[in-house]
């Protein structure tokens, strides 16, 4: 049936239901009360008149009946309401008739007519309902226990209540004293959510859900834990952030993963400054398509810049985070272009810089894992050490007020070539740090959950085959801080830079790895003897153990909540300089060892001769 032949068939049935009510009224009251025809024929037809405008303006015959909203009933209810008002009002005015004719009317065709629509979504929903269980094997059908009798739950109850591949068994919720023996949309509330193991095993439950958007880190951890002795899946309602970004929709499970029991509670941002700093300015993101570098483009849209310029030497990436960030930008007006270009181009970044002239330049592009680094030294140095000082002085060429370079805990006392590079090239951009016009800083934090190269997308896949986990060491331990957390903070920083600090970002404690291991095999709802973990050996250039700050640049000034600031303990400038020539001349072993040992010293006290060193060029392969 098409659209047309649909509003027509609903408004013949429609003004049909209107008719036959009047006729009932008639037969029924004509006996007792004198009922003029010419009256009734008057408020029928600007009943009809009416009705029918007010059903065109609301679209009343255009909605898919087997939908029909309370809203949408009560719109239908307000037409005819307003339909026999002032068929009501002419009666009074010009041909009075019965009061008690018109309500019995009114009654028959304010509940008949909207009613129809809810019958209607009742039948269709009944009989899908019908044909998917005939469809579907019963041994699928998921036994589910929902946490959180709020909103959340709610809605997520009420979107999935149809669906015949679940049956919720019933609900948990802590504020038990006033939701025990109570239902929602029909399932029962049956305790707290510390009764989660007894539960599971009296209704042969299946699944644990989840359905609290706001839910802490340190609560779903707490909950998860109730769990974690029954062997049993567990999954989450997605959160607000999910929905609104379109990641998952309102009725879709969301598996929990291990970045949501290690977050912590999200920091409250200075958003007046960092909005001072980057609204209607010219930002320059470096390593926009990494993980860092986007999710730092993700944040800054927010804050409506002029123009957001996303910098990176890979193609699909830039043109991955281009793609999404376009429907943001073109509704804020914000001027979104992408640079494909290598920081290790220094003439590309010289132009970049001068071409655009931007304001604040966020640099995340880096080389950061640790084993490859360790393979390829000269790899490193080229884009860890010589990529930061191209984008470093470009940035001083091009008078840009302030400069961040995104750094990593592995710069402190490294073993490793990764870190080495890195702890370079903070002493190249705190070193650049003189009377002018930029202001430069260096934000050091640990390992990112969900990043490229992270050891969970590694443990996933180990899980999904089986296993066994591999883990480097069992007494290895690490620092993690979420991507957005991380992101946030990083824009925190660079709104309190006043020039040559290095901010350190509070981690909070650091995680075993094993452990780490442990939590990502008990959300797959498998006990820990089921898959094993094993250890794989130290690789090359890692370390036991991760630390933030070196000896010498310890200290307790804390500019802003989760932000301290380390005391730079720097070689001048023009030794860290003549350094990075050095190393140009360098074998494959000589430069692994001399990296580590550079970044290892301590600053010494006599300077060694000043020589021009902005025209270096890059290690040979």
């Amino acid at each position: 049936m098409n659209r047309k032949l649909k509003r027509l068939t609903l408004g013949t049935f429609d003004l049909t239901i209107l008719y036959l009510s009047g006729l009932f009224s008639y037969l029924f009251l004509n006996p007792f009360v004198p009922l003029p025809t010419r009256a009734i024929a008057l408020s029928l037809g600007i009943i009809t008149l009416v009705y029918i405008a007010l059903s065109f303006y609301f679209r009343l015959f255009d909605k898919i009946n087997r939908y029909t909203s309370i809203k949408e009933t009560l719109v239908h209810a307000l037409v005819v309401s307003v339909a026999f008002l002032l068929s009501e009002i002419f009666n009074m005015v010009f041909t009075p008739l019965s009061l008690r004719f018109l309500f019995l009317w009114y009654i028959l065709a304010v509940i008949i007519i909207p009613g129809s629509r809810v019958v209607w979504r009742i039948l269709m929903e009944h009989s899908l309902k019908r044909e998917r269980l005939s469809n579907t094997d019963e041994r699928a059908v998921l036994r589910t226990l929902i946490v959180g009798a709020g909103q959340g739950g709610g809605l997520f109850i009420r979107n999935l209540k149809n669906n015949p591949e679940i049956n919720f068994v019933g609900i948990v919720d802590d504020d038990i004293n006033n939701k025990k023996n109570t239902t929602v949309f029909g399932v029962p509330v049956l305790g707290k959510t510390e009764e989660i193991e007894k539960l599971v095993e009296v209704y042969d439950v299946d699944q644990v859900t989840i359905a609290i958007p706001s839910l802490s880190s340190k609560n779903l951890e707490r909950i998860v834990s109730y769990c974690k002795k029954s062997k049993i899946k567990v999954n989450q309602m997605p959160s607000v952030e999910d929905m609104v970004q379109g990641t998952y929709e309102v009725n879709e499970f969301k598996e929990i993963d291990v970045t949501d029991l290690l977050g912590r509670d999200e920091v409250k941002l200075d958003m007046e400054k960092i909005a001072t700093q980057l609204s209607g300015q010219t930002i320059l993101v470096s390593g926009a398509g990494g993980s860092i570098g986007s999710e730092i483009c993700r944040q800054i849209i927010r804050f409506s810049p002029k123009r957001i310029l996303l910098l990176g030497h890979g193609e699909n990436s830039i043109y991955l985070i281009d793609r999404e960030l376009k429907p943001i930008a073109d509704k804020n007006k914000v001027d979104l272009i992408p640079v494909i270009a290598d920081i290790q181009d220094r003439d590309r970044i010289f132009k970049v810089m001068e071409q655009y002239k931007p304001d604040r330049v966020y640099h995340a592009a880096a080389h950061k894992h640790v084993p490859l680094m360790e393979c390829n030294p000269t790899e490193a140095v080229k884009n860890n050490v010589y990529g930061t000082k191209n984008m470093a002085e470009g940035a001083k060429a091009a008078s840009v007020q302030s400069f961040v370079m995104v750094s990593t805990d592995k710069a402190v006392n490294p073993p490793n070539v990764m870190g080495a590079t890195k702890r370079i090239a903070e002493m190249i951009v705190t070193g650049l740090n003189e009377a002018g016009q930029t202001n430069f800083v260096a934000v050091r934090f640990g390992n990112v959950l969900g990043s490229r190269g992270s050891v969970i997308p590694v443990f996933k896949d180990q899980i999904k085959k089986g296993g066994p986990i591999t883990v480097t060491d069992f007494r290895m331990t690490r620092y993690f801080m979420t991507i957005p957390e991380a992101s946030r903070l990083v824009l925190q920083a660079g709104s309190l830079a006043k020039g040559g600090e290095i901010f350190v970002l509070d981690m909070g404690e650091p995680v075993r790895i094993v452990d780490l291991a442990k939590q990502m095999i008990q959300l797959t709802g498998s006990k820990n003897k089921d898959i094993k973990i094993v250890e794989s050996g130290i690789r090359p250039g890692e370390k036991l153990y991760e630390e933030l700050l070196a000896g010498g640049e310890h200290t307790n000034k804390q500019v802003f909540e989760k932000i301290f600031v380390g005391k730079v303990n720097n070689k001048p400038i023009s030794e860290v300089m003549q350094f990075v020539q050095h190393v140009n001349y360098l074998s494959h072993e000589e430069l692994k060892k001399e990296l580590v040992a550079f970044a290892n010293q301590s600053k010494k006290e006599k300077k060694p001769e000043e020589i021009n060193v902005s025209e270096a060029s890059p290690v040979h392969s």
